[in-house]
């Protein structure tokens, strides 16, 4: 009687710390949830900030290569531009290939109310863009919300997804 008493006291036990270590756990991992959202991580959103001044310069320079090397092309790349369906990494290297390819003369190219949220591992980079780009004589100039979307590799930041859409002009 006395070992079975022993037993179950034991179980008891074993089974009430074991539901508070895993309400531990549970409550770290909610902590780490509001630190997700909540801290700034100001480390990273330099080295976004920085990430996306080299892509910009790269087009500057007409350094193709480098321009791609700055996404992480894989089958989960998406791109959403001009209201048409999504696309991949194919089909978005040969767009910026022949688009930044063909630009004879860069008049301006600023990004305007640029915002980095940066979440651990992943940043989200919200931009208006401000191109005016010629193309031989053709002068084209490109407003649109742009949203990039970031990860932290082994080989620094990356590009995941794109998002480009007209900016709606308000008065």
């Amino acid at each position: 009687m006395k070992t079975k008493l022993f037993f179950l006291i034991t179980l008891s036990i074993g089974l009430i710390t074991t539901g508070c270590k895993e309400k531990e756990q549970q409550i770290e991992i909610e902590s780490v949830k509001i630190d997700l959202l909540n801290d700034e991580f100001p480390e990273a959103k330099q080295e976004v900030k920085m990430t996306l001044d080299s892509i910009l310069q790269s087009v500057r320079d007409g350094d193709l290569d480098r321009l791609i090397s700055f996404h992480q092309y894989s089958p989960k790349f998406t791109e959403f531009k001009n209201g048409e369906v999504r696309n991949g990494g194919e089909e978005n290297e040969k767009f910026e290939r022949g688009i930044f390819g063909s630009v004879t003369e860069i008049i301006k190219f600023d990004l305007n109310d640029t915002k980095i949220a940066v979440y651990g591992d992943v940043a989200n980079v919200t931009t208006h863009t401000d191109f005016h780009l010629k193309f031989g004589e053709d002068l084209a100039i490109v407003n649109e919300q742009m949203t990039l979307l970031f990860l932290k590799t082994d080989n620094g930041w990356r590009i995941v997804h794109e998002h480009h859409s007209p900016i709606s002009k308000t008065d």
